[in-house]
């Protein structure tokens, strides 16, 4: 440290050696002809669960979970990663972004909190410290909900409804952690996630409502006028003329309607998607 009057100076280190053209060509060998069906990598990870290698996470993962004694099934937990296997030059070592035998670049995309390797960067891999794992889809696509606990599209900042945690949760559908899945997500209007596929599915199927609070998913006032008229048109028989009471899942307002096959509609909200919850009485 040099001092200068009443200043002090702390003298920086040198920046590291730039790589020579050699060492970059080095660093390429290899690119995008190693991994597996999940990624592009130049490495392989030597899993501390088991204690076998395998080229990342997702085959670990699908291999122990095949197994047939369910007390056996394990996932590896990315941070826990400990030691890389060269895929070039075959050599073992410490989590590293270049292999310290033959100088092979493991991945053009590297994080060392994630022990995580990408050949293919198109995918725009980045790392949220918030959420703790690395995203694909481009940093500035994404912002961070401190409430639901993810990355969202930009597109929903200010625009979706918060549900505390709700990304640490199982997909209703499938049942997979939708936190770390590789699989998109959707954000329904009650502010449940699950994966779209899994929604597009369940819309295929004609299923208008969330499997986890049963509130409508759709906008659905065409099909509600469709209901009056089909109601309308259609008189129940003169001893089902009662009034049952219902629960509106849209609105959770409870009030009656008179019973009908077709449905009975809140007298809140117009909406159809409600149960009921009691038998009602016949007048006679």
């Amino acid at each position: 440290m040099e001092e200068d009057g009443d200043n002090f100076v702390v003298d920086q280190p040198p920046p590291p050696p730039q790589p020579t053209e050699e060492e970059l060509h080095r660093q390429d060998v290899g690119k995008l002809l190693y991994g597996c069906d999940h990624y592009r990598r130049r490495c392989k990870l030597r899993a501390p669960c088991c204690n076998e290698i395998f080229t990342c996470r997702h085959c670990h993962n699908e291999a122990k979970n095949a197994l047939t004694n369910p007390k056996e099934r394990h996932e590896l937990v990315r941070h826990n990663v400990k030691q890389v296997v060269c895929a070039v030059c075959d050599t073992e070592q410490q989590v590293t972004e270049i292999c310290s035998e033959c100088g092979v670049k493991f991945g053009e995309y590297y994080c060392e909190i994630c022990r995580f390797y990408d050949d293919n960067r198109t995918k725009g891999q980045f790392h949220c410290d918030d959420c703790g794992i690395c995203r694909v889809g481009g940093r500035e696509n994404f912002f961070h909900c401190k409430k639901c606990g993810s990355c969202y599209s930009v597109e929903l900042r200010d625009n979706h409804l918060c549900v505390e945690n709700s990304m640490k949760n199982h997909c209703p559908i499938c049942y997979e952690f939708l936190f770390d899945s590789v699989k998109g997500t959707t954000i329904m209007k009650c502010g449940h996630t699950m994966h779209m596929e899994c929604h597009t599915e369940m819309i295929h199927q004609n299923q208008y409502r969330c499997p986890i609070c049963s509130k409508s998913v759709l906008n659905m006032s065409g099909t509600w006028q469709r209901l009056d008229m089909e109601i309308e048109a259609t008189a129940m028989p003169e001893e089902y003329r009662y009034e049952v009471p219902i629960l509106c899942n849209d609105c959770n307002s409870t009030g009656k309607a008179f019973f009908h096959i077709l449905g009975h509609k809140c007298k809140h909200c117009n909406s159809y998607n409600t149960r009921m919850i009691g038998t009602g009485e016949d007048p006679k």
